[in-house]
């Protein structure tokens, strides 16, 4: 399949699929770590930001929260780790979801980093989409 030529509005494209940004923000406060993880998607437009509680490497909490791009602007430490597909993100949201109940009685520490890991688009060489 061809891509039409055309301008995509600085939106990168890969293999043909629209990508969106991911961001991450993480801080430590009275003994447990806050992770969040958030996309940007343009349909609607908004952000979604999965939220996680890790207390000694135990999943705590987690939840997911959405908001508008104008407020998501107004938050402090996010920084865009990478850019992902939704096909890539939904595979991030089932599993996020498994492990958030494998998670609440034992350490997870990297179940929680594999599944990051997802977000990440590996380069294909070129003819192999």
């Amino acid at each position: 399949e061809d891509v039409p030529s055309q301008t995509f509005d600085n939106k990168d494209y890969f293999c043909g699929k629209e990508t969106f940004p991911v961001y991450e923000s993480i801080f430590t406060e009275e003994g447990e770590t806050i992770r969040k993880i958030a996309i940007e998607t343009e349909k609607p437009p908004q952000i979604e930001i999965h939220v996680w509680t890790i207390r000694k490497g135990i999943l705590r909490h987690f939840y997911v929260e959405k908001l508008s791009k104008r407020e998501f602007e107004g938050l402090p430490y996010f920084k865009m780790i990478t850019r992902t597909t939704l096909n890539q993100w939904k595979i991030f949201s089932e599993g996020e979801a498994q492990i958030s109940q494998m998670c609440e009685s034992r350490v997870c520490r990297t179940e929680l980093e594999d599944l990051v890991k997802v977000l990440y688009l590996e380069k294909s060489e070129k003819g192999h989409c």
